[in-house]
């Protein structure tokens, strides 16, 4: 195997043997004793205060400024840069006479970490710097960073903007461009927040199979896999619906699960085939008692991630402060273009679809037709939070018939930002009627429907022991990330998102 290096690349390749000539260890092993981060000095120093005299910080070399026998360059840690002043009488003395000359000035190069001791005092100028007494070079960067330059108006030049670099080397990107950290940080305390809410109220947090046998619980393609030992093949997990309500079948009153799905479908940026859902069901509850559940639970959410239920979305300014504006399936369909489809068959949709200008596929039926028009003509307009509810019983084979309506599912999603950010309804737990439905799926996938549903024997078999009365949500994580970060693309709130494989690698076997 051989690899081509870049100038540069060579560069700090001799800087490290030379390193390693010097006795100096590049890749220490032993615990560096932190004390201090940045942002804490930052905001606790004061001028004449003692505080801060002997300090020890940790990060990546990121700049330097050599002035004869002193220097200034800026360190940076997990929480942002400090200023470093390095001499070279206080840190060249006795074994470590040439560090300055030799290494500090040559052979550490810009994306090294380093250890630093010293006290923080402030400049001729008033910048808050830490006087070195002591460094440590504690892993060394062979590969250079993007060099990226703020002038003193708070311009940025050079950054990493190439999604197809930041997605990548995501790794590179959160060095050199520490905001996107903050991104992340919120979709942390954003899925906390949820947890928290929901554990508070007494539900358990589980985990089910993310290998299954019969894929279930959506409209969905699976990705396929075989199981050497068992010769069988296996499904990864396009939701984890069935499982849970299995738990329910047997005794919990409350289950939620952050689940990892995967959904063998298209990219976009609001697509990615590997995601996160949270997916909670609750015994003797309805659909109704589950819209008042996902408006608290999100202005909640929203209240400990940024103090106010209003954020700023895109061009939009987005209020979750409780209740929601809600509208039926057929009710949004009507004010959005003024025809009730409500009474019409599958013919007459079909026409009303083509006079809307909504390609309908052949293979789709009644239900999808209806779920075609909804979306050309509705969702985009939805930016405010909104209930759609009682969805048409052919696109919704796990929920449980209206009470009043016929032809009717009591179901809602909730669309905001012009995207679902959750699916609900009151479950199916009647046996025979949920055997009947999926029957219906396998003739849908006869009829070439890739996403109908399968027939899960088992599951029947645990519906037939008994399920209560059961409300189920899944909430797409991805999709309320962005909105509650402000991105525009599902790859920006996912470290790490599907990319096609990079072609002509830098590492190529001969």
């Amino acid at each position: 195997m051989s690899q081509v290096l870049s100038e540069q690349e060579l560069v700090r390749r001799e800087n490290l043997q030379k390193m390693k000539d010097l006795g100096i260890n590049p890749y220490p092993s032993e615990s560096y004793p932190i004390s201090h981060t940045a942002a804490e000095i930052h905001a606790g120093f004061t001028e004449g205060s003692t505080d801060y005299k002997e300090v020890c910080l940790a990060g990546r070399f990121m700049s330097r400024r050599i002035m004869g026998k002193a220097s200034f360059a800026e360190i940076q840690d997990s929480t942002g840069r400090m200023q470093i002043y390095v001499s070279r009488d206080d840190i060249c003395t006795g074994e470590n006479k040439d560090l300055y000359n030799k290494v500090f000035k040559k052979l550490v190069d810009l994306g090294d970490f380093i250890g630093i001791k010293g006290f923080a005092f402030l400049t001729q100028t008033g910048t808050l710097s830490i006087h070195i007494n002591e460094l440590t070079i504690l892993s060394k960067s062979l590969k250079p960073l993007p060099i990226v330059k703020t002038d003193a108006d708070g311009n940025v030049y050079d950054g990493v903007t190439d999604p197809e670099f930041k997605y990548r080397q995501r790794y590179v990107d959160l060095t050199v461009n520490p905001e996107v950290r903050e991104t992340f940080v919120k979709r942390s305390k954003m899925v906390s927040a949820m947890r928290e809410f929901m554990v508070e109220r007494g539900y358990l947090e589980v985990e089910t199979p993310i290998l299954q046998a019969m894929y279930g619980g959506a409209a969905a393609r699976p990705f396929v896999t075989h199981h050497n030992t068992l010769d069988a093949t296996f499904y990864l997990r396009i939701a984890n619906e069935l499982y849970l309500k299995r738990l329910i079948v047997g005794g919990y009153d409350g289950v939620f699960e952050f689940a990892k799905d995967f959904r063998n479908e298209g990219m976009s940026r609001f697509h990615n085939p590997e995601f996160t859902m949270m997916e909670l069901y609750v015994a003797y509850k309805d659909y109704e008692w589950m819209m008042d559940f996902m408006e608290e639970m999100i202005e909640f959410v929203t209240l400990k991630i940024h103090g106010t239920t209003d954020i700023q979305v895109g061009e939009n300014v987005i209020s979750f402060k409780r209740p929601w504006k809600r509208y039926t399936m057929y009710e949004a369909i009507e004010h959005y273009t003024g025809i009730d489809i409500s009474k019409m068959d599958e013919a007459e949709l079909r026409t009303t679809a083509k006079s809307l200008d909504v390609h309908i596929d052949e293979k789709l039926g009644k239900g999808k037709i209806i779920d075609e028009i909804f979306g050309e003509k509705c969702e985009h307009q939805l930016i405010q939070p909104t209930f759609i509810t009682n969805y048409p019983i052919e696109m919704s084979p796990l929920a449980k018939k209206h009470r009043t309506e016929d032809g009717l599912v009591e179901r809602f999603e909730a669309i905001c930002n012009a995207k679902e950010i959750c699916n609900a309804f009151s479950e199916l737990n009647d046996p025979i009627d949920q055997r009947q439905r999926f029957e219906e799926q396998l003739e849908l996938g006869k009829r070439g429907d890739e996403e109908a549903m399968q027939l899960d024997e088992d599951f029947l078999r645990a519906l037939e022991y008994g399920m209560p009365p059961t409300v189920g949500i899944g909430i797409g994580i991805d999709r309320l990330a962005m909105i509650m970060t402000n991105q525009s693309s599902i790859q920006d709130v996912l470290f790490f998102p599907q990319m096609k494989p990079e072609k002509g690698g830098e590492n190529t076997e001969e």
